[in-house]
């Protein structure tokens, strides 16, 4: 749905409230001849971060990135102190600090951070979005990017002992909360998790 997640929403009749807040819709409905307009990945971002261990209020979290899928997240994650690092900070339109990419405080950032939380495409293409020496100390981390095997963040952040959930589980479940949406019945999960094992 990348980049017409913010695109869109002018075009619908009705916006759910959180997709109002998140400013991003990512699934549409019609019901009789008005669309309407929702966002799957907040609730399936937060069941990741529940999957993680990770109660969401009164955490730092790091989000990289600054887009449609960075605000979804900062919706998921109500209560925490939210540092988001994007590449053009004065461009960025979010609800939390933010601090430019190269700027030399992001390490100490991320690696201090409860939760960090990958927002960008980086990973698609085995590149890491941070330096090794960044992931957090202690906390755990969420990379909403999936490729088969794993991204090389997920993969690095497991191999340091650090708990960590990777885009499919999040795809699963917004996947099955649109589902929901479009045919008022529960997604066959287990069918779509045999579909979509990486």
């Amino acid at each position: 749905t990348i980049p017409y997640k913010q695109a869109v929403m002018d075009q619908l009749d009705t916006l759910a409230p959180e997709a109002l807040r998140a400013r991003a819709v990512n699934t549409i409905v019609k019901d009789g001849g008005r669309l309407g307009g929702y966002n799957t990945d907040i609730p399936a971002i937060r069941g990741a971060i529940e999957e993680l261990g990770v109660e969401p209020a009164s955490i730092n979290a790091v989000i990289l990135g600054a887009g449609g899928a960075a605000r979804a997240a900062a919706v998921a994650m109500e209560g925490a102190h939210i540092t988001f690092v994007a590449r053009h900070p004065d461009d960025a339109d979010v609800p939390g600090e933010v601090v430019r990419w190269d700027d030399p405080s992001v390490a100490t950032l991320t690696r201090s951070s409860d939760l960090l939380v990958n927002a960008t495409p980086l990973g698609r293409r085995e590149e890491m979005p941070l330096r090794p020496a960044a992931l957090p100390r202690e906390g755990a981390v969420l990379d909403l990017v999936y490729v088969s095997g794993g991204t090389p963040l997920v993969r690095k952040a497991r191999a340091l002992g650090l708990k960590a959930v990777d885009g499919w589980e999040v795809l699963l479940a917004q996947g099955a909360i649109s589902f929901l949406l479009w045919t008022g019945r529960s997604a066959p999960l287990a069918a779509m998790r045999e579909t979509l094992q990486p």
